[in-house]
């Protein structure tokens, strides 16, 4: 592959030409990268807005990105251009946006290179594979000025807007703890053999930033999030969006203490990451201490305040305490509320997001106070995540320093922060 499709030069990026913004009727291209299950919401989602064009299609398997222009077929939709590489995306000057479905571990990578070819992103959760990236995803926003978009959908639900604006109001009092919850009936993965690389595939670009291992399907489609490389455990999967909401709703940032112990029970298979784990955070706000707990659970397990009604299996969302009541988040748009000893039934409302239209409404005016998650909110909640996850594996708590965005007296922490990135897939100290 010539060699000018890895590494954007200063000059070629000088010469970019950013699009002037958008009036209300114009046309917004976008590009989808990554055909797998989540990328699927995000062609739906281009495809049913007024003046959004879906314009380009990027995977590493052929057979995934196939299946889409397949479904646009069917569905009367002319498919556009399919490639298994972004930076050919990014080359048409005409293309707008790029909106990032791929594995955890390309999602910064692929944006910063987004932002330097002047295009605008909507990135999935979670936009950071490591803290280090979650620095570097912001600082490629800010200097090419570009709207980037986290895809924490609970941002965009008025039902949540609501929920966080009454506690900032205080109609519950002080609220100084949130519990986030993430119990999902997941099976084992079992054990997989090393076998040759399906036609098709690119697996190469496939694995990218990460270190080559031999292939195996657990390493794979949708299971690479329970490998270190490539995933963040589902405390990055499922778990980030209920971290951000419990962020979003205590109204802090950076921690002062994590702690987190857990690890893989009952099952004998090729997961590495941990199937169970439980997490605590401290945040010092003024002279108060505020404390966040989170909990990943893997099988079978009760529900919690409500959260998962009668389905079985799952438990996903967030309560929030304080000194006059407490508020429940059910998933991503719904929440209700008890005040008081008695426990009565407080505010409550259901509204689904809307957090794609959020994405382009942002695109046109250029603001990025009209993004509901723009991306310095989830790079900041990625950062709890990965601090839990180093917690995980070290076995101790970390002392966070803000200030330098390091862990206080723990080399072995610190350099945890990043990975060694395979070259020439190496996310830039300087962008």
């Amino acid at each position: 592959m010539n060699r000018r499709y890895f590494i954007f030069s200063s000059t070629a990026l000088a010469a970019q030409t950013v699009r002037p913004a958008k009036s209300a009727n114009d046309t917004v291209r976008i590009a989808v990268v990554g055909c797998g299950g989540r990328g699927s919401s995000h062609m739906n989602a281009w495809t049913s807005q007024k003046n959004v064009e879906l314009a380009g299609l990027v995977d590493v398997d052929d057979s995934h990105s196939e299946r889409y222009v397949g479904a646009l077929q069917k569905k009367g939709m002319t498919a556009p251009p399919v490639f298994r590489d972004i930076r050919k995306v990014l080359e048409d000057k005409n293309i707008d946006a790029v909106s990032i479905a791929s594995p955890n571990h390309w999602h910064t990578l692929q944006t910063i290179w987004a932002c330097q070819a002047g295009k605008d992103v909507y990135v999935e959760k979670p936009c950071s594979h490591n803290v280090f990236e979650s620095k570097q995803i912001v600082a490629a926003a800010r200097k090419y000025d570009r709207m980037v978009q986290m895809g924490s959908q609970s941002r965009s639900s008025p039902a949540l807007q609501e929920a966080v604006q009454k506690m900032k109001e205080g109609e519950f009092g002080e609220i100084y703890m949130a519990r986030g919850l993430c119990f999902k009936a997941r099976n084992t993965i079992g054990k997989t053999p090393v076998e040759a690389v399906p036609a098709g595939v690119d697996y190469d670009m496939w694995t990218g930033p990460a270190q080559m291992r031999p292939f195996t399907k657990n390493r794979f489609h949708y299971n690479w999030h329970w490998f270190w490389d490539t995933g963040n455990g589902d405390l990055g999967n499922q778990g980030i969006h209920e971290v951000d909401i419990a962020r979003w709703g205590l109204g802090v940032t950076h921690p002062t203490q994590v702690n987190a112990m857990g690890g893989k029970f009952m099952f004998d298979d090729d997961q590495e990451t941990p199937n169970t784990i439980t997490a605590a955070f401290e945040f010092k706000v003024g002279e108060k201490t505020k404390m966040m707990t989170f909990e990943v659970r893997h099988w079978l397990s009760n529900h919690e305040a409500g959260i998962g009604g009668d389905r079985a299996g799952n438990t996903i969302g967030n309560t929030f305490y304080g000194s006059e009541g407490y508020l429940v988040i059910d998933n991503y748009n719904k929440y209700y509320s008890f005040m008081g000893k008695d426990g009565k039934p407080g505010p409550a409302r259901t509204e689904r997001d809307h957090h794609f239209e959020n994405f382009i409404a942002g695109v046109r005016s250029r603001k990025r106070t009209d993004l509901n998650a723009e991306i310095e909110e989830g790079a900041m909640s990625c950062v709890l995540m990965h601090l839990a996850n180093i917690s995980y594996r070290l076995g101790r708590t970390l002392h966070w320093d803000e200030k330098t965005w390091t862990v206080k007296n723990d080399p072995e922490a610190n350099k945890m922060l990043t990975r060694v990135y395979r070259a020439p897939y190496i996310v830039p100290a300087k962008v």
